[in-house]
């Protein structure tokens, strides 16, 4: 995570440990969450536990009765055992909640967390329990729930920023690609119907091939939506009619290279004439061809 990300959970986890319980029942399930342990690092957790007792908890009991306690006595204990044994992972704008309990504890904090509305699945690791989440919408309605505030609006304003960033990255990519390919092709266009023209070909062509081709020519910035609107023709019939030109610009008409495909014109009734231009279009030709020498 970042420094900022950082600060962030530092904040949000010093808002939720400032939450004072009103009720001793309260304060009871709380101290059971925190399980009296403190790490070095954490003074938030060492000043609620301080806070907690000169409140007069009494006993501490190392757990509390979920089926029968009240809602609010099980989101103390909640609170208290994120506090404790949680810990909160901004990574690369997904968020993931993650506490770790001695192994025979993981299943039964896993379940209370789906009775709180958080979807939580354990596993087993170097011999420890981890307990985690990974639904964002599930982990902020947890947080709030137990006491998250200002820190995590936040939270949830950075990771909404995220999303907006990324969606409109998406929008900007898909549309320079769009973009790349609409000139790609436009310039395709213009150079087989520039290549059909200079040898007549184009003028041979049916009536909506060569308005097709009068338009792009006109138009080449237009899309074949844009197009088909203003020849009033249907989309499919410009995108074939540009297909048929870039064929013929590409292939002929036989389905050869272009400069084979090209008909060598030849005046008078010579045979002889006829058969050399078509053994040097095609040198296949003069086995078929009767009368052609060799």
């Amino acid at each position: 995570m970042s420094r900022a990300e950082l600060d962030l959970v530092a904040a949000l986890r010093a808002e939720i440990a400032a939450v004072d319980p009103s009720r001793p029942c309260d304060r009871l399930a709380e101290s059971a969450g925190l399980d009296g342990s403190v790490e070095g690092r954490r003074t938030t957790i060492g000043r609620l536990l301080v806070r907690l007792r000169r409140a007069g908890t009494g006993d501490v009991p190392t757990d509390i009765d979920w089926g029968a306690s009240a809602d609010h006595c099980r989101t103390a204990w909640l609170r208290g055992r994120f506090l404790s044994r949680g810990s909160l992972s901004l990574a690369g704008g997904r968020s993931h909640l993650e506490f770790v309990v001695e192994a025979d504890e993981a299943a039964i904090l896993a379940r209370r967390l789906v009775d709180a509305g958080l979807p939580a699945s354990w596993r087993l690791r170097r011999g420890r329990g981890v307990v985690t989440s990974k639904s964002s919408d599930a982990i902020a309605t947890f947080l709030r729930r137990i006491g998250g505030g200002g820190a995590l609006l936040e939270l949830e304003a950075r990771q909404v920023s995220r999303a907006l960033r990324g969606e409109l990255n998406r929008i900007l990519n898909a549309e320079s690609a769009n973009l790349h390919r609409a000139v790609g092709a436009a310039g395709r266009h213009l150079a087989a119907i520039a290549l059909l023209e200079s040898d007549g070909r184009l003028a041979e062509q049916p009536y909506v091939v060569r308005l097709v081709a009068e338009a792009r020519r006109e138009t080449p910035e237009a899309t074949l939506t844009e197009l088909a609107e203003r020849l009033s023709i249907h989309r499919s019939a410009i995108q074939r009619a540009l297909e048929r030109l870039e064929r013929l610009a590409l292939h002929g008409d036989d389905g050869g290279p272009a400069f084979r495909a090209r008909r060598m014109r030849v005046r008078g009734p010579s045979r002889d004439r006829v058969a050399i231009a078509t053994r040097r279009r095609c040198p296949v030709a003069r086995d078929v061809m009767p009368g052609t020498p060799r």
